[in-house]
């Protein structure tokens, strides 16, 4: 049956295509969330960590980032190397192996179930790079990236207001509250798993604009990040800076809102976070019209500039009394999503486009990813270990300064170094077209965004 249906998406219309595999994506990680962040609505107010070691909280906290940075560590070679066909059983394996871990954490007595989080994160990590590839490398992926990465900032709000919800208006504990939400969620991710399973491959044309994707092993891989080192660098400090702000404002969501007078409000949550989406979202998928590859990057950078300013300008907004909590709230995690999402999707498809070279963007999203979680690790041990007395609003202000000023200048200095490349490049181009004539192909070229370039 899956095959048949494959068979008519491959000929619907293009508009129906991107409807249905965008909804399968975007449902199919929406309900991964499910199975990760409810525990975070919880504060766990009541239950005796370690003493004057490792608060109860931070410590489930950093047992399900742990488990999460080390899955994108394993991911950077898994995700580059998994056949397709093997994507959505994985799926369904990995999820059902993160929800055991759940009904064990409410099993076992606190503080030993802080293990289980960990058990529990270890599997989620590779589910984005998984879902990523039934989208990357087709002419609509800046579409279809848009649509999954609206579930993961859609659904971190949604997932922890059913958590809530659950608590408040169901008595469900703190401790089986997580396992409860995961399964919730468990029908919406059967079928979306089937209706990802269900897509065709990228066709010729997709192919010819975005260059074919195919899995990536050792050698390729180095070389890769060999050629790019230059322009990857600051693109991905940036990025640790994003995700550890990001997990912050995420895992500890409950505290921040309790600290603006809204810790009873379930709804929260969810309010703050679908203007984000529509915001953000939005705009990026825009670029889809784009059609070269390399002005393409060169829009993105300036989105992500623009995310990490407006970060640091709505903090300062707000901390003068120019906006209400809520609406800093808002404009904060426009800003960060503005900036975190290309990375997610747009911004390493379109590398591999620009580049030319037969590869997979779920590499370097995983590169970028296992080295954005140790930065959050590191976040969560200052935060405990350095002594600091803030309140968590305060450090959450803090922190987002340094996020905003320093992302501003890693993405300008990674820009330049796009600007110097594509100088080359066209000098590549003339030096070509001068030597071989406008009509003949240079042997051995490759495609560089929409011309050639001879290598």
């Amino acid at each position: 049956m899956i095959g048949s249906f494959r068979n008519w998406l491959s000929r619907a219309h293009p508009t129906a295509f991107v409807l249905f595999a965008g909804l399968a994506g975007f449902c199919a990680y929406f309900s991964m969330y499910a199975f990760r962040k409810p525990f975070t609505a919880a504060t766990f107010e009541h239950v005796a960590g370690w003493g004057f070691v490792l608060d109860y909280k931070i410590a489930l906290v950093l047992a399900q980032v742990v488990g999460y940075a080390l899955s994108k560590l394993i991911g950077v070679k898994v995700i580059a190397e998994l056949a397709p066909e093997r994507r959505a059983l994985a799926i369904l394996l990995l999820i059902g192996s993160s929800w055991l871990a759940l009904v064990m954490f409410a099993l076992v007595p606190a503080p030993w179930n802080v293990t289980f989080l960990f058990l529990n994160g270890l599997p989620l990590g590779l589910i984005w790079g998984l879902v990523f590839g039934f989208m990357e490398g087709r002419r609509v992926s800046e579409v279809l990236g848009a649509i999954l990465c609206a579930s993961f900032i859609l659904s971190s709000g949604v997932v922890k207001s059913i958590g809530k919800a659950l608590m408040v208006d169901y008595g469900v504990s703190e401790f089986w509250m997580p396992a409860a939400t995961g399964a919730v969620f468990m029908p919406l991710l059967l079928v979306s798993v089937l209706g990802l399973a269900a897509l065709p491959a990228p066709d010729p044309a997709d192919e010819a604009e975005r260059v074919a994707r195919r899995p990536m092993m050792a050698a390729q891989r180095s070389a890769f990040l060999r050629e790019h080192w230059l322009l990857l660098v600051p693109l991905v400090a940036s990025y640790v800076l994003l995700t550890a702000f990001r997990d912050l404002r995420d895992n500890f969501a409950a505290e921040i809102w309790q600290a603006l007078g809204y810790g009873e409000a379930s709804s929260v949550f969810t309010a703050s976070e679908a203007p984000v989406a529509v915001i953000s979202l939005v705009a990026l998928a825009l670029l889809v019209r784009v059609h070269d590859n390399g002005r393409a990057m060169a829009w993105m950078h300036g989105a992500v500039a623009f995310g990490f300013a407006l970060l640091g300008l709505s903090t300062l907004a707000f901390q003068q009394g120019l906006l209400s909590p809520i609406a800093w709230m808002v404009a904060s995690g426009a800003g960060l999503y503005l900036a975190y999402t290309p990375f997610n999707a747009m911004l390493f498809d379109r590398l591999i486009a620009w580049s030319g070279t037969v590869a997979t963007a779920g590499f370097l999203i995983y590169v970028a990813d296992a080295s954005g979680y140790v930065g959050s690790v590191v976040l969560l041990l200052v935060r405990n270990f350095a002594g600091l007395e803030l309140p968590w609003l305060s450090f959450f202000i803090g922190v987002a300064y340094v996020t905003s000023v320093f992302g501003v200048a890693l993405v300008a200095f990674a820009g330049l170094g796009l600007v110097r490349r594509r100088r080359k490049t066209s000098a590549l181009l003339d030096h070509s077209s001068i030597a071989g004539g406008l009509a003949t192909k240079p042997q051995g070229e490759i495609v560089r965004g929409n011309a050639p370039m001879a290598l």
